[in-house]
């Protein structure tokens, strides 16, 4: 196995069937009722599964290759940290193997079965947060405030960090190596990336030694789930799969939207609830940019190495053409041009 994203299997999933979903819950005990309903998830397989005495369960079938026991073993254990602390999201359930055929991990929240590694999590209901609303960003903020509390505690051993390297040069030379890009573009796509990712090099310059703690990582919409009549009410954070260590700001920045104006309001919104349990460096400020740069980067060299696995020509079928990477090049020039500006303020 590899700790890293950008290494996977070709055709991870290549012999896999919803049914082994099934047939691994009944080996770790469940009593399934057939009922197996497929989630929208690409870098893993992820099940709603009815129960015959209990609420349904979401199961995540890890992708092969991506990440090491080690590292899912941190994923779970960031998360249990935050549950104690009664912050909410969403913790894989206890295993316990019934079968011999089912293997679980020392803290017994990771199953093995059939060659497939198996989380289980209980079902959590929700809309999308409504960002457009300054009291749903300070609300998101007071609780992003205190899951980063907990992740300054200690750091992550098997997990990699996001940055320069990780998010930007990796990702950049495997689409050459591999030739990805089209060669009538590949000049002009090397050169916008290169000049890029020197703007990044000058935008974390200007930040300086800012300080890396343990992240969700992924921090979009999509992994937020809003219950108002939930238990505490308020978001619940999901998914913390691409959990990594980095910048506070790379769980700020993908909650902002719109023009300079727009994102400078949000932000606030977001750091009135923040700094309620967490300090905020402005020096990070000078990362917005290029946070959005480096994972413009990397979500090409993500899809390109996914290629194989049937799931992703099916959902992505403009990925690759000319057309796709005459866009990112124009994408890439208008990061370049904005992470020349000064940063917002706040």
């Amino acid at each position: 196995m590899t700790d890293t994203p950008l290494e996977t299997a070709a055709a991870p999933y290549a012999g896999f069937t919803p049914e082994q979903v099934l047939d691994a819950l009944d080996a770790l005990g469940f009593i399934t009722d057939g009922r197996l309903l497929a989630l929208n998830s690409y870098e893993n397989r992820v099940f709603q599964v009815g129960l015959d005495d209990a609420p349904p369960v979401v199961v995540k079938v890890y992708r092969p290759g991506r990440w090491s026991d080690p590292a899912i073993a941190e994923e779970h254990a960031f998360v249990a940290e935050l549950v104690e602390r009664e912050i909410p999201v969403a913790a894989p359930m206890q295993l316990l193997a019934r079968d011999a055929g089912a293997v679980v991990d020392a803290a017994g929240t990771l199953a093995t079965v059939g060659g497939f590694r198996y989380a289980v999590f209980p079902r959590f209901a929700g809309r999308a947060p409504e960002l457009d609303r300054p009291e749903t960003l300070e609300w998101m903020g007071r609780f992003l405030g205190r899951i980063h509390a907990v992740g300054k505690l200690t750091a992550f051993a098997a997990r990699p960090a996001i940055d320069l390297a990780s998010y930007g040069h990796a990702p950049r030379d495997w689409l050459l190596a591999h030739g990805a890009i089209p060669d009538e573009l590949r000049e002009a796509w090397t050169s916008t990336v290169a000049f890029a990712l020197d703007r990044v090099a000058a935008c974390y310059e200007r930040a300086g030694a800012v300080a890396t703690l343990r992240l969700h990582g992924d921090c979009h919409a999509g992994n937020v789930l809003w219950n108002d009549r939930g238990d505490p009410p308020g978001p619940c954070f999901v998914d913390f799969d691409d959990a990594r260590s980095g910048p506070a700001m790379q769980d700020l920045w993908m909650l902002l939207s719109g023009d300079r104006a727009a994102m400078t309001m949000q932000l606030s919104d977001v750091l009135a609830g923040y700094e309620d349990f967490c300090d905020f460096d402005r020096r990070e400020l000078h990362l917005v940019e290029a946070l959005r740069t480096l994972r413009l980067i990397h979500y090409s060299a993500w899809l390109a190495q996914r290629w194989s696995d049937a799931a992703f020509p099916a959902a992505f079928p403009w990925f690759g053409t000319v057309k796709y990477w005459q866009d990112r090049i124009l994408e890439l020039r208008e990061q370049i041009a904005l992470m020349d500006e000064p940063p917002l303020v706040v």
